[in-house]
């Protein structure tokens, strides 16, 4: 008995001298735990990824469309004051300066762009030239109406600058020599000013209203939340707005084959189509990956989330990630076999243009089901495609 009381009393020593040393090695400063409560350990994943989203893709986002819009602003008033070729070719440049920035932040259809409706303001095509010409002609309309919504935005600009003759000369004729000129200016204004307005309102909302706060703060999964606002924005994008609006529509791919190749964005100006494509698809991957906007690398994001949950593909075990990232690959891939004008391409080569729509409908689909059934995210918004 007295040899077991010893080694008890021996046992006890070695335990509180291994505190000691354990004890007496830290700092003043604790060392962050990770909550044990696995459900305390998703909210702090959601709200790391909610914070970097915030504050190194959404935000500078933001703030570089600004630069470019506030840019095409002033070249528009150049022109309007002034209308000749050379301000026509400086509005021009900047218009699709501002209009390649739009793609990296329409996917953002989460808290004021959603309230707001943004994208309806900037960027619903084809536009829509018998309206616009009605309202140039009436010198009044509604903006604020969905009828109105394909008479404005990038799209109508692209009209009024590129498409309303076969030369810059008579381009210009049309807002100087015709009779309906100042009209015609004064379209012009009315569409910058609403696009301005519209975009200030949603961007003061995160800047100085608080809603970055909200953002980052609502870390439920609940459909009002900002993890399903976002997954649902973002998954609505690129399937409608870039699978089916840039590629599924035009190529026929959506219509038993009936081609539209008067339906791509950036019509009027048609080298550009490709260019504000693939710089969408590559913000959707810029987003799912956690990529800063400022450094260029990777943090707390969709992908380290569903890691942080053990995603995997159900029929093969692998990485959910990884999955989807090969996919964005793939269809990658696929757009560096198109030419820039994708008008051009559907009439020629429409078998290629329908096959980034089928690799992007692989992409729909891990991210539409596998990615939110893993998040226990509930899609909110409908599409008939069968997805």
């Amino acid at each position: 008995m007295i040899k077991n009381r010893w080694k008890q009393i021996g046992f006890m020593c070695a335990f509180m001298s291994a505190l000691w040393a354990c004890s007496g090695s830290s700092s003043d400063t604790p060392t962050p735990t990770t909550p044990t409560n696995p459900v305390d350990q998703a909210s702090s994943d959601r709200k790391a990824m909610l914070t970097n989203i915030a504050d190194n893709i959404i935000l500078p986002s933001y703030a570089n469309f600004k630069t470019k819009l506030d840019l095409m602003l002033t070249k528009s008033d150049a022109f309007t004051a002034k209308p000749d070729k050379a301000s026509l070719t400086d509005f021009r440049q900047a218009w699709v300066d501002a209009y390649t920035e739009w793609q990296k932040v329409e996917l953002f259809d989460v808290g004021p762009a959603e309230q707001y409706t943004l994208r309806n303001f900037f960027n619903i095509y084809p536009t829509n030239t018998t309206g616009i010409e009605d309202y140039i002609t009436a010198g009044s309309g509604a903006f604020d109406l969905p009828a109105s919504y394909p008479k404005q935005g990038f799209p109508a600009l692209d009209y009024l600058i590129n498409g309303l003759d076969a030369t810059d000369d008579a381009i210009v004729a049309r807002y100087t020599t015709a009779a309906d000129a100042p009209k015609r200016i004064a379209y012009l204004k009315r569409l910058t000013t609403q696009m301005n307005t519209q975009f200030t309102t949603v961007y003061t909302a995160w800047t100085t209203g608080g809603y970055r706060d909200t953002f980052v703060n609502c870390t439920a999964l609940n459909a009002g939340c900002s993890t399903s606002k976002l997954v649902n924005g973002y998954v609505l994008n690129y399937e409608r707005y870039i699978r089916s609006g840039k590629f599924g529509i035009p190529s026929g791919a959506m219509s038993n084959g009936t081609v539209a190749p008067d339906k791509i964005e950036g019509y009027y100006k048609k080298d550009i189509s490709l260019t504000l494509a693939k710089t969408a698809h590559q913000a959707s991957i810029d987003l799912f990956n956690g990529k800063s906007v400022k450094t260029g690398l990777e943090g707390p994001s969709l992908k380290t989330y569903l890691n942080s949950l053990g995603a995997k593909d159900s029929s093969t075990g692998t990485s959910l990630v990884d999955i989807i990232n090969k996919q964005f690959d793939a269809v990658n891939q696929q757009l560096t076999t198109l030419k820039p004008n994708l008008s051009d391409e559907i009439k020629t080569n429409d078998a290629a243009v329908v096959l980034v729509y089928t690799q992007m409908q692989k992409a729909v689909r891990m991210l539409k089901v596998d990615m939110t059934t893993a998040m226990s995210i509930t899609i909110t918004y409908t599409d008939n495609d069968g997805d």
